[in-house]
């Protein structure tokens, strides 16, 4: 899995490419959120708009970086859920703790 970090205002955007599954995936994202927030950002959307698949581990990873940004006293947002991911945060009851965006505009003011 890739990772590209850009800025918009006080918002880190993580544009996810690829699969998040157990090893490279799942490490990509941790290591990811960990440099965001030792570097003092505290508002973070992941977005998922081109991730083709999520496994358990995958979901574990995204349960775990949200926990880290919140202990961190920021805010952890998901954007562009495939239909597929969408699906399994609903079955996992996730979708009630993740605040989900289809639009990044929406994402990004949400935080004011």
């Amino acid at each position: 899995m890739k990772t590209d970090v850009r800025t918009i205002g006080d918002v880190t955007i993580l544009d996810c490419k690829g699969k998040i599954v157990l090893g490279e995936g799942t490490m990509s994202i941790r290591n990811t959120v960990r440099d965001i927030l030792q570097s003092g950002v505290k508002n973070i959307v992941l977005n998922l708009d081109e991730i083709s698949y999520v496994d358990s581990a995958g979901i574990g990873e995204l349960v775990s970086s949200y926990t880290s940004v919140v202990n961190g006293g920021g805010k952890l947002k998901l954007l562009n859920l495939s239909s597929k991911t969408h699906r399994l945060l609903t079955v996992t009851k996730l979708l009630t703790v993740f605040d989900v965006f289809d639009n990044e505009e929406t994402a990004i003011k949400s935080f004011r």
